[in-house]
Parts: structure tokens; sequence; C-alpha cells
């Protein structure tokens, strides 16, 4: 029974894992033991053996196990050794050990070396069974994880806010600085500018990064629903609180509460906030016991807080408790040189997700105009732009044609100044490469004018002259 469940639990793990059989390395100097072994596991794994250390990693060299069931004491050279040697060359194998001397202190140092698990001879088949299968969860379980990683990092870090602008350069830095510390965080900028995602990359990059996002939107909910939101409440609290309702204080516990557009919370609310973040402590609505939640927070706001405070309409003590740490984010306008970059992001994205048949690029026409247009919704307004330019283009190119009219119009006949020489349907890394070094020429060779006349920052503009094998240019009055 026993044996058949480890086989069971086999099964199971080799399916999450690849589909198909996993791969076994066995490496023992007792031809009895190796051929043994590896005809009890040839049923439910792709088996492999090698008679030594040597062996071993030949074998590995030529293809790499998902498992490696080695001996400790072999001639030329111990299984220890052995051990250290293939995980320092295949990190992600698991590599199981076996002997006929154990003792406490050789377990102990095959674990330090990395060891999944440590058994004695002569081997129990059904704990085998067990030890391997177990084995094979936990390292499907961590690529797993390594693959969830992954995508958190494509969705909500740095990866995702796209820029190489000077400005958008500063964000990152201070992104970067503040999100391993608990600093709470303002993000300060108009609607459309991204401010989410700052607020997501920061959780993401931060200690805290395994714990809850939570984002409350304080300016959808009124004042009464907004402080039941945030501190939860009891049973018969209100009329319709038929339960106790967990607030998002408690929710974000161990990770992030996200309040978006916080200037927009009313006096009587801001108080009690003002007290959550000097005490971490709060009461349901209609409870009386108190309630810690350790949670970090990041606050977003499209209104001059300063202002506000002056005014009269924000709590200079909730504004200073706030802005520990503040991120001002930037207008597109003030970022154009960004433009091209982000319209080849989102080209790519909702090609992913319409599959075959959408552009591939803009021409340089098109592009001008977009560049030259003040988008007063910033980046979501352009994301929309893209998205509509995507669905309605006929051709693999999105041209002047496809442009809104209120864009074009907008620009201002901003396409007449598209550089000279533009061609038809001209991918955007071509286009990108042409004024670069267009640019580039009328500054002289001068890389800091070049790229100040296109908005990118400097180390940006050398990164992608070294990738196209353009040199430098060298005289006593250039400065590089």
């Amino acid at each position: 029974m026993e044996n058949q469940l480890g086989k069971n639990d086999a099964a199971a793990g080799r399916n999450v894992a690849t589909g198909s059989k996993p791969s076994i390395l066995i490496v023992d100097d007792e031809r009895n033991t190796r051929e043994g072994l590896a005809m009890a596991l040839r049923r439910e794994w792709s088996v492999r053996t090698a008679e030594s250390k040597d062996a071993a990693l030949a074998r590995l060299a030529e293809a790499p196990a998902d498992v490696m069931l080695s001996d400790v004491r072999m001639p030329g050279g111990s299984g220890l050794e052995l051990l250290q040697a293939a995980r320092e060359k295949y990190p992600r194998m698991a590599c199981v050990l076996l002997t006929a001397y154990g003792s406490v202190e050789t377990a102990v140092e095959a674990m330090k070396l990395g060891a999944a698990d440590f058994l004695t001879k002569p081997v129990n088949l059904d704990q085998l069974d067990i030890v391997l299968a177990r084995t094979l969860r936990t390292r499907a379980l961590e690529r797993e994880n390594r693959e969830l990683r992954q995508r958190l990092d494509a969705r909500y870090g740095l990866e995702n806010i796209v820029g190489s602008s000077p400005a958008m350069e500063r964000v990152f830095d201070v992104i970067r600085q503040a999100a391993p510390s608990m600093a709470t965080v303002l993000v300060q900028g108009p609607s459309g500018t991204g401010k989410e995602l700052v607020a997501q990359a920061i959780h993401h990059l931060s200690p805290r990064a395994s714990g809850p996002f939570v984002a409350v939107h304080c300016a959808a909910l009124s004042p009464t629903l907004l402080e039941s939101e945030l501190f939860g409440h009891e049973k018969g609290a209100f009329t319709g609180a038929i339960a106790q309702s967990r607030g998002r204080f408690e929710q974000a516990g161990g990770g992030t509460l996200f309040l978006d557009e916080v200037g927009e919370i009313a006096p009587e609310v801001q108080v009690k906030l003002l007290r959550v973040l000097e005490t971490r402590s709060f009461e349901r609505v209609g409870g009386s016991e108190t309630l810690r939640a350790d949670f970090r927070i990041v606050a977003a706001t499209n209104r001059d807080l300063k202002a506000e405070v002056a005014a009269g309409r924000f709590r200079e003590d909730l504004y200073y408790r706030l802005a520990v740490v503040t991120i001002s984010m930037p207008t597109l306008a003030e970022r154009a040189g960004d433009i091209p970059m982000l319209c080849d992001h989102f080209l790519k994205r909702f090609a992913s997700e319409s599959g075959s048949g959408a552009p591939k690029g803009i021409e340089p026409a098109a592009l001008a105009l977009l560049q030259a247009y003040p988008w007063p919704g910033n980046v979501r307004e352009l994301r929309n732009a893209v998205e509509r330019m995507t669905v309605l283009s006929r051709g693999d190119v999105i041209t002047v044609a496809d442009v809104p009219p209120e864009i074009r119009a907008g620009a201002e006949g901003a396409a007449k100044t598209a550089p000279a020489g533009a061609v038809a349907g001209e991918s955007l890394a071509d286009a990108e490469k042409r004024q670069i070094l267009a640019a580039l020429e009328r500054a002289g060779g001068n890389r800091s004018k070049a790229a100040d006349e296109l908005g990118i920052n400097r180390r940006t503009l050398h990164r992608k002259l070294a990738a196209w094998g353009v040199a430098p240019r060298r005289g006593p009055k250039e400065a590089t």
C-alpha cells in the first residue's frame, strides 16, 4: 500500500513537472546495486546509470537529470564531492544520497551541500519511492514559484513601467531606493500617468512581495462606505451589515495597502486614517475591540496635496505621515521621447492578446503625429489610442490614416515635421534608429546634446549606439 502511494505521488509529480517521465541518474560503484535500483525505478522514471563521480558528471554533461541518486562511498571521488560539483553546475537538480555507513554527521554535511534527502543501505524500495516522490513534488513547486515570480516581474515589476527618459529614470531610482524600506510612499501625478503601476512595483520589489497587494479607490466611495471598507465592520453595525467583515487594513496584513486618490478622503475619515498610521491599531465599525495589523501604505493622488493643506481641505499632519517618500510622475508630454517605446510595448501586448494579424509597427509620419500630440490623458490615453489603431488598421503597419482624427487635429500638422526620407512600412525599430542618428548628426556628434533633443537618457543613447556599432566621434570640442 505504501509503495503504491509513493508511485502515485511520483506520477502526480511527473505530470505537474513535465508531462512525461522524470529523469533520474543512479550513481553507484556496485553494479548489482545500480542495476537493481534501475530495474525498480524504470517503470516510473527515465533511468540512466553511472559507476563513479567522473562518469556521473559526464552523463550530466550529455543531459541533465531531474534527480541524482548517488552512493556516498565510491572510489575516485565520494558522493559528497559529486554532490558539490553537480550542484554547482546544475543547481536545480535534486540530489538524494545513499550509504551503508549512515551517520548524523554525514547526513548534516549532505544537507548543507544541498542534498534533498539521505537514505541508508540496504535501500527500502517503499521508502525510496516516497522520498523520490516528495523530492519531485518539491522540485515542481520550486519551478512553479520561479515561473510565478517571472510572471509577476513581467506584470508588476519595473519592466511594466516603460520609459527611458531622464524623468522616468528619476522615478525608477526612487522606486528602487524606497521599495526595500517600510517607509510610506506618496505617488503624485495627473490621471493616466501610471501611479498604480508604481505602487505595484514598490510592493513587488519589497520584502513584502509575498504578501497581498490590496487597493482601495477612495474617490469611488462615500465617507461611510470608505470607513467600512478600510476598517471593516461588525455584524449589525448598520443596516445591511448581516455579518462581520474584515477591512482592507486587516486584508493587507503582511503586505501593502494602496490608497488611490487619497486626496478625496473626507475630513472625518482623515482623522481616523491618521490614527492608524500613528498607532497601527483600529476598531471595526460598530466594534470595541482594538485590532492591530502589519501593513505598508502607498498612497496616490492627482491633487496638489500641499495646496489642499493650505486651503484647509487636507490635514497637514496626515500629509506629512503619507509623504515620507514622494514620487512625482511626469506627464506624457514631459516625456515625449518615451512615446516610440510605449507604442512598441502596447503593440506587442495587443498582438499577444489578439493573436496574429495585429500591426507590427507604426510608420514614422504617424509616430511624429503621436509625439506632437499633447496627450491630456497621458499614458492611459496613448494606450487606448494604440489599441484603437490596432483594431481598425488594415495593414501590417499603422499609418497616418489610422491615427484618430482628434489626435491628428491636436498635433497641429506635426506630420509635416516627420524626418526626411521616411519610408512607408518602416519598422518602429528602424524609425527609431534613423531618428536617433539624425539627431546625432544635427548635434555634430555630441551625444549629450542629441540625448537632450530626443528626450532620452544619455546612458540609453550610448547603449543603443553601441548596439548599432556606432563609434563616438572624437574631437577637441566633443562631449560624449
